[in-house]
């Protein structure tokens, strides 16, 4: 099965689970500032197209550049996959998930969350903004759930949670 990746990747999260993916299947990756560069027909060779993005604001990244071709692509394997700061087990994982597509969307794709991490070296201004801000929200919370405990524990600093153990449902579901 020829596979693409493409991907948009922040801090280098959710490149490195591109990469993995790649080498797993057999397949290549792209970026998606390079991927916007190429034309429809380029496309047509693959038999799977994997998009992965990573997640600000209950969001993923770019997702409506594969969203928006998915029509053209219903006949190859389609996916999705998005990186992030939480832990798998953070209940808004599920929300983020359920919300990514839409249900004609997912009658040909399938989404997937791969924990990434927190690099705040690499991080633009405003993302740090951002996420010190959520950090800081979030400590001072009387009352907090034990997920907003282990979200406030996870964006306080730099924090790296990949692992390629996470890829396998989605190999899983490429290969059925």
């Amino acid at each position: 099965m020829k596979t693409i990746i493409v991907y948009s990747s922040q801090t280098g999260f959710t490149k490195k689970y591109s990469e993995w993916l790649a080498e797993e299947l057999g397949g290549e990756t792209i970026s998606v500032k390079e991927a916007s560069k190429k034309d429809d027909d380029f496309f047509d060779s693959f038999d799977a197209i994997v998009y992965g993005g990573w997640v600000a604001v209950e969001k993923i990244h770019k997702l409506d550049w594969f969203t928006s071709r998915m029509a053209k692509w219903r006949g190859k394997k389609l996916a999705v996959f998005c990186t992030g700061a939480s832990p798998a087990t953070y209940s808004g994982v599920n929300t983020l998930l359920d919300k990514a597509l839409n249900d004609e969307q997912e009658k040909y794709a399938k989404v997937f969350y791969c924990p990434g991490g927190l690099d705040y070296s690499k991080m633009s201004l405003g993302s740090k903004m951002l996420m010190k801000t959520f950090s800081a929200m979030l400590k001072s919370k009387k009352n907090k759930t034990e997920d907003e405990k282990a979200m406030a524990e996870h964006v306080s600093a730099s924090c790296d949670m990949t692992d390629r153990k996470y890829l396998a449902p989605i190999i899983e579901y490429l290969r059925k």
